[in-house]
């Protein structure tokens, strides 16, 4: 029997053991899983609202969340604002539709919500949000109208707000300790991120959670953004979250560490989750209707082999957690959520759903997630033909 000063090495799942009580670093708790809701909707219009509602009612009513509160809807308007994928209006390929907006805004302001925003951040200009949607070819009055108190704002900078408002990742952050953000994402009791069904190029997948990119002003992480003090117009990608090229604004907080590595595939997944930890999604919806397979942008860059098709999937997903509403909707989309790295879609990055998970955001793995309303099983439609 060795002697009370020896050392004998530990196997790799003693090691494993230590770490995950805690004696070999902090470990996470379990990763929350939520109630995800699926409904079958073939187009849009006169549809999608009892559609909706039925999904809110099997979610256990949406009542319990908006009741009360000023609610913000994160809506999906990627730039470039005036693309087309061929002669199809961008609300069909890449935009959250109006017709999903505009459901569940009615379906909120019935529901008691006293104050309803609707939220997009432009990488273009600093228009009026209602402005930008008159150039997608959309007049914004109807949603304006469907609810008492509903506004927009274009959150790519100060917008109507006097200050820029600082949001904070708890616990341990990846990339950035903390994100300076318009006044509408801190003002708000409820944040509901709507988004399209399609993946992404680079990211895998461009679901709920990698809508909240858009969260960040490009004032402040755009190209154009300034040095010393945040641009006073919105203008530029946000490069510098997919690269690390530059810090933001020195009034805003730099990376916690800017020694870690300059890629996309490792920064973005971790820049999303570092952004839904300090500003929590309370309600995802996945607008799958009608949409593309791939791509943020209308047209492909040289070089790349993906090929961007328009798909009328007639899909329509929520749940309260963002990370199992997301990986149920990739499952929808064909693809194994537990996925990682080196296989579909994340062939080429980490996947978001693992790093949001290991965050303790929420679970991908669907054997811990109820789905409710119709089956799984009869929405598949594969994205990868």
């Amino acid at each position: 029997m060795p002697s009370k000063d020896s050392v004998l090495p530990l196997s790799r799942r003693q090691l494993l053991a230590v770490a995950a009580s805690g004696l070999g670093g902090m470990a996470r708790a379990a990763a929350p899983a939520s109630k995800v809701a699926l409904a079958r909707c073939p187009a849009y219009g006169p549809a999608v609202t009892p559609a909706l509602r039925r999904m809110f009612d099997q979610l256990g009513g949406i009542g319990r969340l908006v009741s009360g509160k000023t609610v913000a809807i994160k809506i999906n308007m990627a730039n470039p604002l005036l693309a087309r994928t061929g002669h199809t209006p961008a609300w069909l390929t890449r935009w959250s539709h109006p017709d999903v907006i505009g459901a569940a805004v009615l379906l909120f302001g019935e529901a008691g919500a006293t104050r309803i925003r609707i939220l997009e951040s432009s990488a273009e200009d600093d228009n009026p949000l209602e402005e930008n949607f008159l150039m997608g070819g959309w007049d914004p009055a109807p949603l304006l109208a469907a609810a008492p108190r509903v506004e927009m704002e274009n959150t790519g900078s100060l917008g109507y707000g006097r200050k820029y408002h600082r949001i904070t990742v708890p616990d341990k952050p990846y990339i950035y300790p903390a994100f300076d953000v318009n006044h509408s994402y801190v003002e708000c009791d409820v944040l509901v991120s709507i988004t399209k069904l399609k993946q992404h190029l680079k990211a895998g997948l461009s679901l709920s959670l990698k809508n909240m990119v858009g969260i960040t002003p490009p004032t402040i992480y755009g190209d154009a953004a300034g040095f010393d003090d945040p641009s006073p117009r919105s203008y530029g990608a946000r490069s510098m979250l997919h690269t690390g090229h530059r810090q933001p604004s020195a009034t805003a907080p730099a990376e916690v560490d800017q020694t870690t590595p300059r890629e996309f595939a490792y920064r973005v997944p971790r820049v999303i989750a570092d952004l839904v930890r300090a500003r929590p999604v309370h309600l995802a919806i996945i607008d799958g209707i009608e949409t593309q397979t791939t791509a943020e942008v209308a047209a492909l860059e040289p070089g790349d082999t993906r090929q961007i098709r328009l798909v009328k999937p007639g899909i329509l997903a929520a749940g309260l957690n963002p990370v199992c509403t997301d990986a149920v909707a990739s499952a929808a989309m064909g693809f194994d959520s537990m996925a990682d790295r080196g296989k579909a879609p994340f062939e080429a990055c980490d996947s978001m759903l693992k790093v949001a998970e290991e965050a303790g955001i929420g679970t991908r793995d669907l054997s811990k997630i109820e789905i409710v309303g119709a089956a799984l099983r009869d929405l598949v439609f594969p994205f990868r033909a």
